[in-house]
């Protein structure tokens, strides 16, 4: 059972760990996107997201905490005068973790660790509000239902018209023939 067990060791030593989270958090902030394994790329998120909460407040003191972990100069300059001002409104959540499949090698479970606010692709496509039903159909099969409700009229139409046609010749009484009213009698 892993009863308190918070940290993935990531089959590493505690120094080894810290520097492979450290690097990990660098490329991250400088190429804004980065592939690595799920499990790297979770264990990052929980090390990368306070950075980032500290980074939108832009004082020394909080510049020296973020570099005593990083330990990158050109990384905390990025981090506070480019992607603080980015992140200021957003209330956490500042990356995006996106399963790409299994690593060729190894069969590692490879993921995209990103930054959400530089996706362009994500951020650019507009929002839909979805309709909530309590039975979710499809639109294609509403439009197909639309248009196959359309044909199934005016099929129903033109043969109601056809029959009516019909019933009106064999109606029609030959001269000496008895005509039965609706009630069924004759005059």
């Amino acid at each position: 059972m892993r009863h308190g067990k918070k940290v993935n060791h990531l089959g590493r030593k505690a120094g080894h760990r810290r520097a492979l989270l450290a690097n990990l958090a660098v490329s991250l902030i400088t190429h804004k996107r980065i592939k690595t394994t799920v499990a790297k790329a979770k264990a990052l998120r929980k090390y990368v997201e306070p950075l980032l909460t500290k980074a939108k407040s832009n004082t020394t003191h909080n510049r020296r905490v973020v570099f005593s972990y990083l330990q990158n100069k050109e990384a905390i300059k990025e981090l506070f005068d480019d992607i603080g001002g980015r992140i200021a409104d957003r209330p956490g959540g500042y990356t995006r973790i996106l399963k790409i499949g299994f690593r060729q090698g190894d069969g590692a479970e490879m993921a995209i660790i990103e930054l959400v606010d530089y996706n362009q692709d994500m951020s650019a496509a507009p929002k839909q509000a979805k309709k909530k039903t309590r039975r979710s159909r499809s639109k294609k099969k509403d439009a197909s239902n639309a248009v196959a409700a359309e044909t199934t009229t005016e099929v129903v139409e033109e043969t109601t018209a056809e029959v009516v046609e019909e019933v009106q010749q064999t109606e029609t009484p030959e001269e000496g023939a008895p005509v039965e009213d609706a009630s069924g009698e004759e005059e």
